[in-house]
Formats: C-alpha cells, structure tokens, sequence
C-alpha cells in the first residue's frame, strides 16, 4: 500500500509542477480531460493430465484511465490498474491448483500504477510529431502488453512517433522498464519462459510481480541501460511494410521485419505475408547469465496466406526458426523474446512453441463474422501443429499440437459489452501433457 501511495503522490507532484505558471489554464487543461476504461471479469479453467485437479480462478478488475485536455501541445496521463480474486468456492480445494496467471504470483489480488506519462504533440511547431515520456502501454512486435489475461505488460520509456512523410511513421524510443502482466506467471524461467515473451530467470516474476523492474534484469538478471528501438512503417493502400532494430544493450539486437499485402477481386480479398526476426548478441552477452556463452545468432521467418469472402477469413501460416547443433545453449538459435512481443503467425492461443530452435510450425485458422446474418458474433477456430527439434532445450524431439476456438459477441442492448469465450487443447504441450483449457471473459469499455 505504501509504494502505491507514494507512486500516486509522485504522479500527482508531476502533473502539478508541469503546470506551474499556467494557472490560468490548469482548470480548463483538467476539465477538458478524458476518462477512459475497462471493467474485465474473467473465469479460467484448466484440466490438466499433469496435474492432481483442475486449475480455476476468477477475477475482477480492469483500468482506469486519464488524460488531461491539452496546454501548449502539453498533456498528462495516468492509469490505475487492478485485478482481485473472487469466487473462490470455485477453485479446487488444493490451494497448489490455483492458476495463477490472473493475479500476483502468489495467487492474490494487486493493483499498480501502470501508466503515469507527459505527452506533447509538436503539431504547433509544425512538425506532425508526438514526445510521450513515462509509464505507459506499448504494442509493438518484440516489446508488448500482451494483454492475454487480466492485466497487460506496461513499461517505462520514452517514445517519439512522427508522421511528417506521408503514408509513413517513424518511430524511436528507449525503454528503461517493465512491470510483467499476469500473464507471465504462466512461465517459470528458462528457455520456454525466453522464447514465450518472458524473462529467463527462474524466480523473477515472483519477485517482480506488481513493480517496474529493469528491462536486462527481468530478461536475463543484470541491469543494463534498457532497449533503444527504432521503426519504420509504410502503409498505402493495400500495402504495408514494417522494418524494426531493437538493440537491447549488452544483450542482443533484433530485427523484426514483416511485409502485408492484399487485393480485391469482386467478392474476394486474398491477401499474403511475410516475416522475419534475425537476433545477434551484442556487447557483454549477458544471456549467458542463464547458461552456456551468450552468443545468439538465429533467424526465424513466417509466411502468411489467406482470403476474405463474405464474412469468411481464413488463412494458413507456416514459420521455421534456425536448429541447433547438439553443443549449441539452448538459446543459440533460439528467438529470445523475453519483453510480451508475440508477433508470431504460428503461435497458439497458448502454445508458442514455434520460437524454439530447430521448430518448424504450421498454423489453419477461420473466422466467421455473423454480423450480415444480424448477429454481432464472430467465431474463430484454429489448429495449430509445432513440430519440435531435439536440440530446442525443451526435452526430447516432439510434435506438440493446438486445436482451438474464439467466440466473441457483443450484445446489442449494452453497448460496448464483450462477451468472450475460448478454448485450447493442447497435445504433448510436455512429456505426455494434455489439457482442455475453458476462458470466459466479460469485459465492458467506457
């Protein structure tokens, strides 16, 4: 309770000395602000053949958002983010079940000051240019939220986005931070919790679930000075092209490219894509923290091909990340993705398996929109099918499956109500691990 109080009045006396001398307009600036949100509730339950019973748990919560009207292209913003356990007559009476991946570590509700940044938009200097500086939600390929249970990843940077080229957006920024999402109590550490979008560490996310830690100490244990990313991105008509470096100081350097392309022909769109990540270490090496020398030299590509009919999406994805040799560290080949990015064509609702060295994996998804039938639903289902290298640091070779599907219907009488239910059911996700895995989540922005 004392960090968070300390945190609030931090971001309070921010927002104060910004607007010293404006006095005049410190009650317009704050009464043209914006209230934003979501109240998300969330059920989980997963029968698992390594395990004595089903894992279940239920929460509540979501964010609370404010942004104050703008001063001289000068605005602030904070955001509240909670998640509380309830329900707990439904879980099993083995308090080991518990899935955790909705609350803290330790199985108990928390809440954090996620987002607290200055924003200044530059358009009056002429220049179609936004500064955002502070705790703040990011969504790009090898850095993201990862919004895939109750709260997100957030993080700590400093982001400068310009659209001055037409058609184009350049992007730099310099993350310091992270504070994990509860999604990243599904991974413990080691190469699978690396290559899934979390750190590498055995034991970090217990220690830095609800807090803001360094981007190299949650990655790979040693605090370095964060990741430098930059972007650039071209999109015109039916064409988008994307090229990203992340240099994650004296760790790795990743690039991320991904090319996006699609036509109309009478009543079909087919479209295709193509992407690539290519990872080198750098500097001191420091995943070697975790094992064997620090050198990183993988390369991972994917390609995309679908099309849309009436209110039918459907696509195949197949991607394949460089193998191994039988004296390689697990990582050698690996992609490391250790910050929520999770940009993969291939990935499971759950299993993101196809980041591990030597895996080669294939994706099959639909989606039906009833939406022209008068139903706000749409209906997704996927099968996806990662075949394994022995050299991956994940066991034996194997071939690991994931069927599942999406429901998503947004009811007419209230208005921006989500009501959302998944399933996945993974096969040989382990050595002879099996489960059915049931989400319900309702989820209302404002």
């Amino acid at each position: 309770m004392k960090k968070g109080i300390t945190s609030s009045l931090l971001a309070f006396g921010l927002i104060a000395s910004a607007n010293l001398g404006a006095a005049d307009d410190l009650s317009s600036m704050f009464s043209e602000g914006k209230v934003s949100g979501e109240i998300r509730s969330f059920y989980i339950n997963r029968d698992d053949t390594s395990k004595p019973d089903n894992q279940i748990a239920t929460a509540i919560g979501g964010k609370l958002l404010y942004e104050t009207g703008s001063y001289k292209g000068i605005s602030l913003g904070a955001g509240f983010y909670t998640t509380n356990r309830i329900l707990r007559n439904l879980e099993s009476t083995d308090k080991t079940m518990l899935n955790n991946t909705l609350f803290r570590n330790d199985g108990e509700s928390y809440s954090i000051l996620g987002e607290a940044y200055v924003k200044y938009n530059a358009k009056a200097m002429g220049t179609n240019t936004i500064v955002k500086v502070g705790r703040q939600r990011l969504d790009t390929p090898l850095a993201g939220s990862d919004d895939a249970r109750m709260l997100p990843n957030l993080f700590e940077a400093a982001v400068v986005i310009n659209n001055d080229v037409q058609d184009t957006t350049l992007i730099l920024a310099h993350v310091t931070k992270m504070a994990p999402g509860t999604f990243a109590n599904a991974y413990n550490g080691g190469i699978v919790g690396a290559t899934a979008g979390y750190t590498a560490v055995a034991g970090n996310t217990a220690e830095y679930q609800g807090s803001y830690v360094g981007m190299g100490t949650w990655a790979v244990g040693h605090k370095t000075d964060g990741v430098t990313a930059a972007s650039a991105i071209y999109a015109h008509n039916d064409l988008k092209v994307q090229l990203w470096d992340y240099y994650a100081h004296n760790i790795l350097n990743a690039i991320y490219g991904q090319i996006d392309y699609s036509m109309k022909m009478d009543s079909l769109t087919p479209y295709v894509s193509a992407q690539v990540i290519k990872e080198d270490a750098v500097g001191n090496k420091l995943v070697k923290g975790i094992g064997g020398d620090g050198e990183v030299d993988s390369l991972y590509w994917g390609a995309k091909a679908g099309v849309k009919v009436a209110g039918l999406n459907t696509y195949v994805a197949y991607s394949k990340t460089s193998a191994n040799n039988a004296t390689d560290a697990a990582y050698k080949n690996a992609i490391i993705s250790p910050w929520g990015g999770m940009p993969a064509f291939t990935q499971g609702m759950v299993t993101r398996h196809q980041f591990l060295a030597g895996t080669k994996a294939t994706k099959f998804a639909a989606t039906y929109d009833f939406n022209k039938l008068g139903v706000n639903l749409s209906a997704t289902g996927y099968y996806a099918l990662f075949k394994m290298d022995a050299n991956s640091g994940y066991g034996t070779a194997r071939t690991t499956i994931e069927p599942g599907f999406d429901l998503q219907y947004h009811p007419e009488a209230i208005k921006n109500l989500l009501v959302r239910l998944r399933g996945n059911f993974p096969n040989q996700f382990g050595n002879n691990r099996d489960w059915d895995e049931y989400r319900f989540i309702l989820s209302y922005n404002f």
